[in-house]
């Protein structure tokens, strides 16, 4: 079976790695958590990073430093993993969902301010308030689909004018760019980065927040070291147990060594298919917009409107022949969690997630490998 996306461990990682069992530095103390904070802060273009033992984990903390907590509203894709809205309702608040843009698969800009217009109004508080629901509305979550940063510069306009705070899910995004701007430099007050296997760049797990304020990056990191002051055993917060490990670390160190290479090749990956598909009337293009450097965390195609009955047969054909083919996110609003959350009407979103088909994408795929995929998925297609 030829792969979604498998880590590409031909760095140093094995011997970081043993450097953590040699020093007995394996746990959350050591040297290789600070290093690779650095490296993070560095290639997103942030002044400070934080690493975590989640994305998830980054997220939820992230939004309890913004101030979210029980019965806000947050507003946030439906067009996400599941984990967005999740770090959402682990504040005890919910997800205000929204469709996205349909060239980007992010956070459709023009949607947000029409909607933040007509269904909200400032309360005696100062708060502002979901008209519908008389909820605080207390942050935005955009999400970088894809390793697509969202359409950023409105979104922050959006969020000074309303004063909101805003947590970016970059997850698959580092080493991107909007407007030849870094993914971690955009004006959200937190941008978070997922390492877990399958990204681009790994650390077996973990993630890490980056973001320019250094009082948000003192309070980020409080959280979650516990909130614990000074050496006894004395916290002033409800903190979280969410640090990384040094052995994680080492890891995402050597991957990090890396990551210009891993995206070249993601880029290549994405090109090759892009191009061996353009014949067909079938298939659609991944979103690639020209204001973004877009770090292609997956690659694949889109099945055209009336072919999308055939993707659960067609990936079941690949999978056959060898090739991991694979489904891409559910929005939110069609989850049983979320099913009775406020949202907006999903046009883009209900027509995409269908059609939606990823292919074999590894940073070591071979040009053999992505030939054979290309050749057997051109070949199922056509018999569509």
């Amino acid at each position: 079976m030829i792969p979604l996306a498998v880590p590409n461990l031909a760095g140093r990682e094995a011997e970081y790695l043993q450097e953590c069992i040699t020093s007995t530095f394996v746990s959350t103390v050591g040297p290789f958590v600070g290093r690779f904070e650095e490296m993070v802060a560095e290639a997103s273009g942030a002044k400070y990073a934080v690493a975590t033992s989640a994305g998830t984990t980054a997220l939820h903390a992230a939004l309890v430093a913004s101030g979210v907590g029980h019965g806000d509203l947050v507003i946030a894709p439906s067009f996400t993993f599941i984990a967005s809205v999740a770090a959402i309702a682990h504040c005890g608040a919910r997800p205000w969902l929204f469709d996205v843009a349909a060239g980007s698969w992010t956070l459709d800009p023009q949607l947000l301010a029409a909607t933040l217009e007509a269904e909200t109004e400032r309360a005696e508080d100062g708060s502002l308030r979901h008209s519908a629901t008389g909820q605080r509305v207390a942050a935005i979550l955009p999400v970088y689909t894809l390793g697509i940063p969202a359409d950023m510069d409105p979104i922050i306009a959006l969020a000074e004018r309303y004063q909101l705070p805003v947590v970016a899910d970059a997850a698959a995004a580092l080493g991107t760019g909007y407007k030849n701007r870094p993914s971690g430099s955009l004006g959200a007050d937190f941008t978070m980065f997922s390492f877990n296997g399958n990204k681009t760049v790994t650390a077996g797990g973990g993630g890490a927040i980056v973001t320019d304020d250094e009082a948000k990056a003192k309070l980020f990191r409080h959280l979650t070291t516990t909130a614990r002051v000074g050496a006894d055993y004395d916290h002033d917060m409800v903190g979280f147990n969410y640090r990384m490990t040094n052995i994680q670390a080492a890891v995402g160190c050597a991957q990090m060594e890396n990551l210009d290479l891993f995206l070249n090749a993601k880029r290549r990956i994405a090109i090759a298919y892009r191009d061996a598909f353009a014949d067909l009337d079938t298939v659609e293009p991944f979103p690639d917009p020209d204001y973004v450097r877009n770090g292609h965390w997956f690659a694949g195609v889109v099945l055209r409107p009336d072919f999308a009955r055939h993707l659960p047969d067609l990936r079941g054909r690949l999978r056959e022949a060898g090739i991991d083919a694979r489904p891409f996110w559910k929005p939110a609003h069609l989850q049983a969690p979320y099913a009775t959350a406020p949202a907006t009407p999903m046009p883009v979103s209900d027509e995409i997630w269908p059609r939606v088909l990823t292919l074999p994408c590894s940073t070591g795929l071979s040009d053999a490998d992505q030939a054979k995929v290309i050749e057997i998925t051109r070949d199922e297609i056509r018999k569509l």
